[in-house]
């Protein structure tokens, strides 16, 4: 499988997947560990891939979701951002809930 159709399979398929530096319980930059923990805040189940253990991910995500940098959130489909984005958004209160209707609305289609 082509590597641009393995990263559009992932997002496909994950309401909610953190593309970040290392793991959740490991983090291996401060972006990816400030954007996890906004994540994690919102109390829903995430996937996620810790881009420097793919290579191939890490080189071609960027081309795909037109994002140059790591951390990136994806929530429905769509890329929201990275740290920054992610973690203004998580501290204004408008993170919470665009990822609990994602994850709603990915639960209604099972």
């Amino acid at each position: 499988m082509d590597i641009m159709d393995s990263i559009r399979e992932q997002v496909e398929n994950n309401t909610v997947i953190l593309y970040m530096k290392g793991s959740p319980n490991q983090p291996q930059c401060g972006f990816s560990a400030k954007t996890v923990q906004a994540v994690i805040g919102c109390g829903q189940k995430f996937a996620y891939v810790d881009v420097l253990s793919n290579p191939e991910i890490r080189a071609n995500l960027p081309t795909y979701g037109n994002w140059p940098t790591f951390p990136q959130l994806w929530v429905g489909g769509e890329l929201l951002g990275g740290c920054d984005i992610i973690t203004e958004m998580h501290d204004n209160g408008e993170l919470k809930p665009i990822i609990d209707e994602a994850v709603d609305a990915s639960s209604a289609d099972q």
